[in-house]
């Protein structure tokens, strides 16, 4: 894959065009306060995976509209974690088993991980249903409601995000004040989103993030998930100006501007799902101190193995 996007020197100065709806703090306001009606009811099932240095829980929690959400808590044996990561899925895949978290426990740090609703059988599996669903959409998640910010798909996906970071409060082991978020492409998106979303959130950490600079993304790269947008539009030639009214809402560009914790992103140069130039969008707009760690000759995986590294340095830098 070559390089296909902004030279170097223009990511860094690079600004998104994405909108910022009026309405769009008042949208969220509403949105959380009627989830929040629903008792969290989070639920913690101590469960014996054969890993004997790690306290291990099956999760469930009130997502949006009271839905069941899954999860898994992951702690060291034996000892206060040193604070707690709320850890968000990449596009398609699923809560998956517990050992397959063991970074965040292993470092002694407790890991929540977030099952996506609906997802969770493209690459790992998952456990929770998603009951809502509004209009014709293409094959994927990217369309499903797009038509209407009330229903879009990822109104449910951050707002379950929000009350993922609620229900990690309640564990008597938690700082409330030491709580981060994390995930990587999809699971990044969702991190920033949160971030925008929980002002007192300790760090950020989106690795590779999805779902930023909507404008410049559809059409941009000619991948999967951005391309089901295309696809859907195709077809509905006459409603683009409304799925994109609709994505401004949910555009990772907006919660960056709100978002004042410490960030750790990544970004890959030759990443032609999540295009470095919207990966930069949001990392540009973020309000509060922000570092990027860049993979020249990666794609999507980016950093991999190298920004676990970078990640548990970045913790441990701010004593989290």
């Amino acid at each position: 894959m070559p390089f296909f996007d902004l030279p170097v020197s223009a990511l860094a100065t690079y600004q998104s065009q994405t909108p910022d709806p009026a309405d769009f703090d008042r949208f969220w306001a509403e949105t959380l306060a009627e989830t929040r009606r629903h008792a969290l009811d989070a639920r913690f099932t101590p469960i014996d995976c054969g890993l004997d240095l790690i306290d291990a829980y099956d999760v469930s929690f009130a997502g949006f509209g009271g839905h069941e959400v899954k999860g898994w808590y992951l702690a060291p044996n034996g000892r206060a974690p040193k604070s707690t990561l709320v850890k968000f899925i990449g596009y398609g895949g699923g809560r998956a088993f517990p050992h397959e978290h063991l970074l965040w426990p292993a470092s002694g740090r407790a890991v929540f991980v977030m099952d996506t609703r609906g997802q969770g059988s493209s690459w790992s599996k998952g456990d929770t249903a998603d009951p809502s669903g509004y209009d014709p959409s293409h094959p994927g998640f990217m369309t499903r409601g797009i038509l209407d910010k009330a229903h879009y798909y990822y109104r449910r996906v951050y707002v379950d995000g929000v009350r993922a970071v609620e229900a990690a409060r309640t564990r008597t082991e938690t700082d409330p004040a030491r709580i981060s978020v994390i995930g990587g492409s999809q699971g990044g998106g969702i991190s920033i989103a949160v971030a925008g979303l929980v002002p007192e959130l300790a760090a950020c950490l989106p690795d590779v993030p999805f779902l930023s600079d909507f404008p410049r993304a559809v059409g941009l790269t000619s991948r999967d998930p951005y391309g089901e947008i295309v696809r859907y539009l195709v077809v509905h030639r006459d409603k683009a100006a409304q799925a994109f009214e609709t994505l401004s809402y949910f555009d990772g560009v907006n919660f960056s501007r709100r978002a004042r914790m410490p960030a750790l992103f990544s970004v890959a140069l030759m990443d032609d799902v999540c295009p470095p130039s919207t990966v930069y969008g949001a990392f540009n707009a973020w309000a509060g101190s922000k570092e990027i760690e860049s993979y020249s000759f990666n794609n999507h995986e980016g950093g991999g193995p190298y920004q676990d590294r970078a990640q548990v340095a970045f913790l441990t830098r701010l004593g989290l």
